[in-house]
Order: C-alpha cells, then sequence, then structure tokens
C-alpha cells in the first residue's frame, strides 16, 4: 500500500508496548455496553439464563474474530488496521467502504453512544436540563430528535471535545489517560460482582426464575427463539465492539508480531470474563421483572446503578454511577485515540480529506484525522438515542467483520508464502464459524429491524461519490 508523503515532518511513533497495549484492548472495549445492554436484552428474552447465555456466545464469537484477525495484525502492523489489511486482501474499494462507514456509523457512533452513556450517568449527581415538550417532540427526517434529552447530549459533545483535545497532544499521553481509566474500570466491574453476590439481597431464585411475561412473543414469530437471541446478541457484541480497534494503531506497538496476537488474547479474555460474571451478578440481585421496571422508567437509567441502589442504598448508586462516569471517560477516549487513525490512513492513501493524512509536526499525532472525527461523532450525539446508534453501528461493522475475518482464509490461499509468526488457532474452522455468523446476525437484522438496517446500508454507501472523487483526484494528482 502505497502512501504519500507527509509534508508537516511529524511522525507516528512506536509508543505502545505490550502492557499498554492490553490497556488499550480492555478499554476500548469495556465503557459502557455492560452497563447498560443487560435491560433491552432482558426485555427480548425475557429470562436470565437466556441473557447471561447471549453474553457467553457473544463473547465466544468474538474470541473466534480477535484469534482471527491477530494473524492480520501480525502481517500488517500499519496504521488503520482492518482498513489497511482489506486493502491488501480485496483492494481499495472495499477497503474505503469500511473506513468511510467506520467514520459515519461505526467508530463515530461508538464514540456518541459512550458519551452519551456518561452523560446519562452524569445525571445521577446532577439534574441535566431538558427543553420543552414542543422542542423535545420536535421530528426531523422521519424519526430523528435532536432536541430530545438536550442536557445529556450538550454533555456529552463537551466530552467528546475535551478528550480529542487531550489525545491530539500526544499519544502516550492519550495513553496514559487509559490506563488510569482501565484500572478503575477493572475495580468498578469486581465491585459490583464481589458486592453482588455476598449481598443478602442476592439469591439463586432470582436467576433461576423467569420473568411472568415469559415466554416473549418474538418467539411465536417465523424466526422465534433464534430470531431473538441473535437479536438479543447484537446488543452483547455492542458491549464487545472495539475488540478489532487494536489493529488501528499497529503502527505505533513495539514488536508488533509478538505483542499483537498477545495483548488481543489476552484482553479479550479479561472481558468475556468480566462481563459474564457481572451479567450474572445483576440478574442474581434483581428479579428480571423487577430489574426491568426500574430501567424503563427513565431512558437515562443503567441497570449498573438500579442493581447497586438495591444493595447500598442510594449511596453505593451515586458510587457506582462515579465509577461508570470514569469508565465511560477512559472507552470514549481511547476509541478517538484509536479510531482517529484509519482516517489519517485514509488521508495518507488519498481516500478521505487530505488534510486527514497530515501528522502534527510537534505532537506527532493525526490532529486533522481527530478534529474531522470530533465533529462528526458531536452531531451523531444529537442525530438519535443511545440504542439507535449502537443498532446501527453493530449492524455495519459486521458486515465488514465477516470480510476481515474471511479475508483471513483467502489470503492465506492466495499468500501462501508469507511468513507467518502467528498462525490463527482453530484455521480454518473458527474463521469459518465467524463468517457465517456475521451472515446470519446481518441477515435477520435486515428482516427484524428494516427500517435500521436500511439506514446503516445508506451510510456505507454513501461514500460512493466521494470515493469516486478521491480516487479521479488522486490519479490526476500521481499523473
Amino acid at each position: 500500500m502505497k502512501k504519500k508523503s507527509n509534508q508537516t515532518g511529524g511522525h507516528l511513533g512506536k509508543s505502545f508496548g505490550l502492557n499498554m497495549a492490553i490497556v488499550l484492548v480492555v478499554s476500548n472495549i469495556i465503557g459502557s455496553g455492560v452497563f447498560k445492554k443487560v435491560a433491552p436484552m432482558s426485555e427480548l428474552l425475557l429470562s436470565p439464563h437466556w441473557v447471561v447465555l447471549a453474553w457467553v456466545l457473544a463473547g465466544v464469537i468474538t474470541l473466534f474474530g480477535v484469534l482471527s484477525i491477530a494473524e492480520l495484525g501480525t502481517l500488517f502492523p500499519e496504521s488503520g488496521g482492518a482498513y489497511a489489511w482489506l486493502e491488501r486482501i480485496y483492494g481499495r474499494s472495499i477497503s474505503f467502504f469500511y473506513g468511510w462507514s467506520c467514520f459515519t456509523v461505526i467508530q463515530t457512533a461508538a464514540i456518541a453512544s459512550i458519551a452519551y452513556v456518561f452523560a446519562g450517568a452524569a445525571g445521577s449527581f446532577i439534574s441535566l436540563p431538558r427543553l420543552s415538550p414542543e422542542w423535545e417532540s420536535m421530528v426531523v427526517f422521519g424519526n430523528i430528535h435532536p432536541f430530545e434529552n438536550m442536557g445529556a447530549k450538550m454533555v456529552a459533545g463537551i466530552l467528546i471535545i475535551i478528550l480529542t483535545l487531550i489525545n491530539i497532544r500526544g499519544a502516550e499521553f492519550g495513553g496514559a489517560v487509559s490506563q488510569i481509566f482501565t484500572w478503575i474500570i477493572v475495580s468498578c466491574i469486581v465491585l459490583i460482582i464481589v458486592a453482588g453476590l455476598s449481598s443478602a439481597a442476592g439469591a439463586w431464585a432470582h436467576y433461576d426464575s423467569p420473568s411472568q411475561q415469559y415466554p416473549p412473543a418474538s418467539f411465536g414469530t417465523s424466526l422465534g427463539l433464534i430470531g431473538a437471541f441473535v437479536i438479543a446478541m447484537r446488543h452483547a457484541f455492542w458491549g464487545y465492539e472495539g475488540w478489532i480497534s487494536l489493529g488501528y494503531v499497529g503502527e505505533e506497538i513495539r514488536n508488533p508480531q509478538k505483542n499483537i496476537p498477545r495483548a488481543l488474547v489476552t484482553g479479550i479474555l479479561i472481558v468475556i470474563g468480566s462481563y459474564v460474571l457481572l451479567n450474572f451478578t445483576y440478574l442474581f440481585v434483581m428479579p428480571i421483572d423487577e430489574l426491568l421496571a426500574e430501567v424503563q422508567a427513565d431512558e437515562n437509567t443503567i441497570a449498573a446503578v438500579v442493581v447497586t441502589n438495591k444493595i447500598f442504598g442510594q449511596s453505593g448508586a451515586l458510587i457506582i454511577s462515579a465509577m461508570i462516569l470514569v469508565s465511560t471517560l477512559g472507552c470514549t477516549n481511547t476509541t478517538i485515540l484509536t479510531a482517529s487513525r484509519i482516517y489519517y490512513a485514509m488521508g495518507q492513501h488519498g481516500l478521505f480529506f487530505k488534510k486527514a493524512g497530515a501528522c502534527h509536526s510537534r505532537y506527532n499525532t493525526p490532529a486533522n484525522s481527530l478534529i474531522i472525527q470530533c465533529i462528526w461523532a458531536c452531531i451523531l450525539v444529537f442525530s438519535g438515542s443511545f440504542d439507535m446508534l449502537t443498532d446501527l453501528l453493530i449492524f455495519a461493522a459486521f458486515i465488514f467483520y465477516g470480510l476481515v475475518v474471511g479475508g483471513v482464509i483467502w489470503f492465506r490461499i492466495r499468500r501462501k508464502d508469507l511468513p507467518r509468526s502467528y498462525k490463527t488457532l482453530g484455521y480454518p474452522f473458527l474463521p469459518i464459524i465467524f463468517v457465517l455468523f456475521c451472515l446470519l446476525l446481518v441477515g435477520i437484522s435486515i428482516y427484524e429491524m428494516p427500517e435500521h438496517s436500511m439506514i446503516g446500508l445508506l451510510l456505507i454507501i454513501s461514500g460512493l461519490p466521494f470515493y469516486l472523487y478521491w480516487t479521479m483526484r488522486s490519479g490526476k494528482s500521481s499523473s
């Protein structure tokens, strides 16, 4: 992949060793989904057993993806990660549409969604202002409510701007911030698990009892249990979103042939164990109907806060809310850091705004890429709710995740000659299982949620005129 020269004189350095790479994996994943997504999953399945199983299977599928993409990460430790891998496997057009999708919905929506949960947790301490019902009910483009929950959206936007400025100052500085927050994230999860499982409020009967409304009506539809379960897993995948992000900073990792696979596998195993135990704790402490009633009463309510309120009373809920504030700060920060490298690589290759490919001459960071990402993420904050944004990004992401992991098999066939310091465990079975699940998830999403799926597809193909323009401009500049 040929890069254009960097006119600013700056360059990305080798900022991250193994420990920091593990921190980036964990902090890029743990942020908001595990605290909030148990509620919509419980609504769909109405059974604690099914909910926890959905988290387990989503974690296993994610692990299969991690074991697969580690091979590509060691072969091509370049800025942009999956964007660079797709270009080598399929060509410029597929890699562009992945990068464009990351910009329009996958990564920027992740930033917006996590920041939105931060704002929801902030609402536990201060009363966030809201506009009049007339303003909040205003609708644009069919179903977007830009003025709804305005206080939370303002807080989320300010957070994104501040963290972007931090990451412009330096990758090591931004990484250090993530490292601090990661320890607090892990501490937060351990505290909830230990307190919940040892609490007098907890009981095995809570976990062993489904909702009074069980089985849900969706079980009687044409797709039945499988369809509902896959949709529930899609919510869980939001909790695991970010597992592919370490590749975005591959160029900045020291000894990438060893450190990338070690960091990916270690990080995802930590996350899976934490998620399964935490969601078991939620449903051990509170009966599923009680949990749903509490969360449905207020759109800003977070499941982890409800559970700790049950254990400690209001003071405990405030403590956990503070910890969630810090954990979502960490995840937002790491996502901002890593995702900006995609647009930096695209700019270097002439497939994005030209200035995005420039590296800051003093801080050696993709400053322009960070600023462009910040602007669009703030726009997305005002475009929709948390669940709408996460539904869109998971649908779009799994189209490309299937292509990336499928590319491991395709590249093995085409380039057997390449020396591989790491080879995918369980090859070719684990990559095949992952790709088949991607096809299942995308197909069921289109069937069950055609409107959201159509929006996701439109956001992907919206890059076509930009691709044609940038390709034409790149061709002229190289001639």
